[in-house]
């Protein structure tokens, strides 16, 4: 089983967040660097997984997902 992870750095306004992605079984794995260390989250889409990862980001998650690159981000975005 070949297994990818896509790495993105998300940046906001003060500083950025590097960030990994992988897919499995139809579901995305998003790990996020924190000061304390990674934090993980689980979605249907890259961004649902990234959105549970940013969570130590709370007030700037919305602005740090802005830049996700376009194949990543939602339809509609």
């Amino acid at each position: 089983m070949s297994v990818s992870v896509r790495t993105v750095r998300l940046n906001c306004s003060e500083f950025y967040v590097d960030a990994r992605l992988t897919a499995a079984d139809g579901r995305w794995l998003a790990s996020a660097d924190t000061p304390d260390g990674p934090s993980m989250g689980t979605g249907d889409t890259p961004e649902d997984a990234l959105m549970e990862a940013l969570m130590p980001y709370e007030g700037v998650i919305e602005e740090l997902l802005a830049c996700l690159p376009p194949d990543l981000a939602k339809h509609g975005r």
